[in-house]
């Protein structure tokens, strides 16, 4: 059995991930997304997929880029973002839209990647969160059609919690800066993001790296994720890992002397 998990191309990587499947897609806006292997799923056409981002990416890049396309039929995320077409998507019922905490999303993909089923938190109670009634989908006339039910909440030492469930995924993909042939990966500073949380909760986890060791080159100390969580990797050309975008160019003008 060999531990080389390098795949010979991104469409090769993501060649198994059939219509209907689930993703768990790392990245935070629009750093550290794995662009690339989105590009790979696009060009495949599989469709009705579920995705759990932290948002959706913007109209032309990212998970966006799926969601133009249709191929996109739930997301579960934190926010909209600058994305349009999602919030066009969702306000006119052709999306279904799972909006959860940013910290709550966090912690039930870490507690799904750590088998831990459920767990209780503070977050949410006293809202729709934990009340139900939050819309997943609208009905073309502007009327909720699926809504979020209700969940179990508990007291504990005198403050009361709601209890939300551990997220698991058929697939994962993620971007890292540095990855082995092992499958350990190293995230660059902010990258780091929703990046591990999505690797550990996907039950095949693909990633794509921006730059490859060999097995031993990485310090185990300097290790984010262990290559027991990722089965396949996809080297990155030196123009697909240098084209990034920024979400929001923000720029201060020169102050005169």
């Amino acid at each position: 059995m060999t531990l080389n998990k390098v795949m010979s191309s991104a469409a090769e990587a993501v060649a198994d991930i059939p219509d209907g499947a689930s993703l768990a897609v790392g990245g935070f806006g629009l750093c550290g997304i794995p662009t690339i292997l989105i590009q790979a799923l696009l060009a495949k056409g599989v469709t009705g997929l579920s995705a759990v981002s932290n948002n959706c990416g913007v109209d032309d890049w990212g998970l966006g880029q799926l969601l133009m396309a249709k191929r996109i039929a739930r997301m579960t995320s934190s926010y909209v973002g600058e994305n349009k077409e999602f919030e066009r998507q969702f306000l006119t019922g052709e999306l279904e839209v799972e909006l959860i905490p940013q910290g709550t999303l966090a912690e039930r993909l870490r507690a799904g990647g750590a088998g831990i089923p459920a767990f209780y938190t503070p977050a949410g109670v006293g809202t729709q969160v934990a009340d139900g009634g939050m819309p997943w989908r609208y009905a073309p006339d502007g009327s909720v059609s699926v809504s979020s039910p209700a969940k179990e909440t508990r007291e504990f030492d005198g403050r009361t919690y709601v209890l939300e469930r551990g997220i698991t995924t058929d697939f994962a993909l993620v971007r890292a800066s540095v990855g082995d042939r092992h499958g350990n990966l190293v995230f660059d500073q902010s990258t780091r993001n929703f990046n591990p949380l999505a690797a550990t909760a996907g039950r095949i986890t693909i990633a794509e790296v921006e730059r490859l060791v060999e097995p031993g080159e990485i310090p185990p100390q300097n290790i984010h994720t262990p290559g027991v969580f990722v089965q396949r990797v996809v080297l990155l050309t030196a123009e697909q890992a240098a084209d990034k975008r920024i979400e929001r160019r923000t720029v201060s003008t020169a102050k005169e002397a």
